[in-house]
């Protein structure tokens, strides 16, 4: 019995070790199973998708991704040349504090369409061979996830290129990284399918990851499952899964001499070993209502261009001095800064740059505007068109306003070319939408005489025009507002097709109407009293005071005229509008007026400069009377002035000492307060001269700009 209660013990404790040792292995089993779960491998801002071969993984955000630098292509479904990080930001599953994210690999589009979303704006592209969703960071069940990406890898050949310098991928790496995905390839080459998420329940085996041996069709299952479980973590536009076809057949090469600005595969693909590795460019060949997902390509349009014909050579008349304001911040990337500066170059060609005809500068624009040449620094198109070749990026952010004033301020001056007669005109290349506010500053651009026009590419679609910090900027900038002065391109692929509608336009020196501005563009008659209670004296300050208001006028046969009558009981017409065409002639020919002396008649007067002034003013011109007076008028002025009014002349009416209020109130245009003016004595006349001018310019600014 005592034997039998010892083995009983024995065997009760002998289990019971057992249990404890398995319990603890299986314990320490479960935490390094945990701990390999756990483990997130992170991934850096300016990591791209199809630089990773797992088709889907989770990964690890750093902080401080939201950056325009690190560049984003599509909405909901992202190109997977896109930034992962940057585009996990776009879609709002993270911000810009980092976190984890799921990304899994779907097939390329025909088209990714841009928007702003969660602080970050994506581009547009017309299509990509591969793509990728993001969700939250959240493993689904029953799929195993790696711990370290795998990253594809390639030799790599410097290439220059004016002042890039960038690492152009050769030989098997280039086949690796830009074949189709529809074209298994060769065992001896990496293939770009990539394997199945590894899984629980299969066998080890098949989970092993063999790129040689994979056929295309593996991938195309695995994309389908992909898209199918994505469907339920995240909303995707149904537009963006129409046609998916990445054949290199829909690509056009462009010509040997186009420089490589950076290894972006967005719209390029390589050729093999031993053949020249020619840049290859999607163009789209866009048509007014044509959506960007319908854009077709024709590698017609690239090998064979059109010549450029030059407007203003078969147009002797566009003598225009024009400044292009070019968009360098880095929402444009550097792929569409190239596509801009072949624009521009087509543009200085097409025009036909001159010394006796168009003239071009231009203003690079970013945080702060900058000039890369002036009006006088290349004098024809290939010297100009070169120089632009060699134009480098700013970068910054899209601050137009501020461009705009810098122009105005120190652009159009006669140390930067500025020729005077010739209409002085800025275009400005927006990309998207500028960044700061462009109203008040397009306003003092145009009232100096400057003619706006907006070529906008890409602009704010509906959903994304919340975003636009001052909504209809486009209307609020340009010279008027009835189409003739902005053009909206919806590509940047579409730019070319712009070049010669705007050169007409630019050339088109009669619709150039902000070339007119209040100080350039009147027809000004002084109606001078002689009378005798006026005095010699004091009718010498009244000259000086009309001196000082001519003086203020840009004074030429084509700008500003003056004319001037002097009248008591009778008038004379002191000098006509014609006869003379430059400022200092006619301060002289004001100098020179002799004192009448005699009675006032001021409505004899009116009526005599409306017959001999202004029945004379070319059609063109505003007809503006500025009348001086010190005394009730011997006759009716009523009628005269209103007559006056009726043919389009704008009257304001200055009294010193006995002149009566009611009087000039009535001479005056409506509203009178703003046209009429009195002073003591005419000592004080000179007070009036910059509040006459404003007066005279707010009135000409304040004309309806459709």
């Amino acid at each position: 019995r005592f034997c039998l209660l010892t083995m009983r013990t024995t065997v009760i404790a002998t289990f019971f070790g057992v249990f404890l040792i398995c319990t603890y292995a299986a314990k320490e089993a479960t935490k390094k199973t945990k701990k390999a779960k756990l483990y997130v491998p992170q991934i850096d801002c300016d990591v791209k998708a199809g630089k990773i071969i797992n088709p889907e993984f989770i990964a690890k955000c750093p902080p401080g991704c939201q950056d325009v630098k690190y560049r984003v292509y599509g909405t909901d479904i992202y190109a997977s040349f896109s930034s992962v990080c940057n585009a996990a930001i776009h879609s709002g599953i993270i911000d810009n504090t980092g976190g984890k994210i799921l990304v899994q690999k779907v097939a390329g589009h025909s088209g990714y369409r841009g928007s702003f979303s969660n602080g970050v704006r994506s581009l547009s592209l017309p299509r990509w061979r591969e793509s990728f969703l993001v969700s939250e960071g959240k493993p689904r069940k029953g799929v195993t996830y790696p711990s370290t990406l795998e990253y594809s890898s390639s030799k790599s050949t410097a290439v220059k290129s004016g002042n890039d310098r960038v690492n152009v991928p050769t030989g098997d790496a280039v086949r690796k990284e830009y074949q189709t995905s529809s074209v298994p390839t060769p065992a001896t080459q990496m293939a770009t399918t990539t394997p199945t998420p590894t899984t629980m329940m299969t066998d080890p085996s098949t989970t092993t990851p063999k790129p040689t041996t994979t056929p295309a069709t593996t991938r195309t299952t695995t994309v389908a499952a992909a898209a199918k479980t994505r469907a339920g973590l995240h909303r995707v536009r149904d537009i963006a899964f129409r046609g998916t076809s990445t054949s290199a057949s829909n690509r056009n090469i462009l010509r040997p001499n186009t420089g490589i600005q950076r290894q972006e595969p967005v719209a390029a693909f390589w050729r093999a070993t031993g053949s020249p590795a020619h840049l290859a460019v999607e163009t789209d060949s866009w048509k007014p209502g044509l959506s960007l997902f319908d854009t077709g390509f024709s590698s017609k349009e690239e090998l064979n261009p059109k010549p450029l014909e030059s407007i203003s050579q078969r147009n002797p008349n566009c003598k225009v001095d024009l400044s292009f304001l070019m968009d360098g911040s880095w929402s444009i990337g550097k792929r569409r800064f190239q596509l801009q500066k072949q624009f521009l170059g087509n543009m200085a060609q097409a025009l036909g740059i001159s010394s006796t005809g168009p003239l071009m500068g231009i203003v690079q624009y970013g945080d702060d505007p900058s000039t890369e040449f002036n009006l006088k620094t290349y004098t024809n198109s290939k010297d100009l068109r070169n120089a632009i070749e060699k134009i480098p990026q700013k970068g910054g952010l899209s601050n137009i306003g501020k461009a705009l004033s810098f122009v105005n301020k120190n652009f159009f001056s006669d140390a930067n070319g500025n020729r005077g007669g010739a209409p002085n005109v800025v275009v400005v290349m927006v990309d998207g939408w500028p960044t700061d506010r462009v109203e008040e500053a397009s306003r003092l651009a145009r009232e100096s005489g400057i003619n706006i026009f907006f070529v906008t590419i890409e602009a704010a679609a509906e959903s994304e025009k919340q975003n636009v910090m001052e909504p209809n900027f486009v209307d609020k900038a340009v010279c008027r507002t009835n189409g003739f002065y902005s053009i909206n391109v919806p590509s940047w692929f579409s730019l070319h097709k712009v070049v010669q509608p705007l050169v007409k336009r630019v050339c088109d020196t009669d619709r150039l109407v902000c070339s007119k501005t209040c100080l350039n563009s009147a027809d000004v008659g002084f109606v001078i009293d002689g009378s005798s209670s006026v005095g010699t004296g004091n009718f010498r300050t009244v000259l000086q005071f009309v001196a000082n208001i001519s003086k203020e006028f840009e004074i030429s046969d084509t700008d500003t005229r003056i004319g001037a009558v002097q009248y008591t009981y009778e008038q004379r017409l002191e000098f006509s509008f014609d006869k003379y065409s430059t400022k200092q002639d006619v301060l002289s020919a004001i100098k020179r007026i002799s004192y009448w002396s005699g009675g006032t008649s001021t409505g004899a007067a009116i009526s005599y400069a409306s017959e001999q002034l202004f029945s004379k003013s070319k059609p063109n011109k505003r007809k503006i009377m500025i009348l001086i007076t010190d005394g009730r008028s011997y006759d009716d002025v009523r009628v005269p002035a209103m007559a006056a009014h009726q043919n389009g002349v704008i009257a304001y009416s200055i009294g010193v000492a006995w002149a009566a209020q009611d009087e000039l109130e009535a001479i005056a245009t409506d509203p009178d307060k703003e046209h009429s003016f009195f002073v003591d004595e005419f000592d004080n006349l000179y007070r009036f001269v910059n509040q006459l001018i404003q007066n005279i310019c707010t009135e000409f600014n304040s004309q309806p700009r459709n």
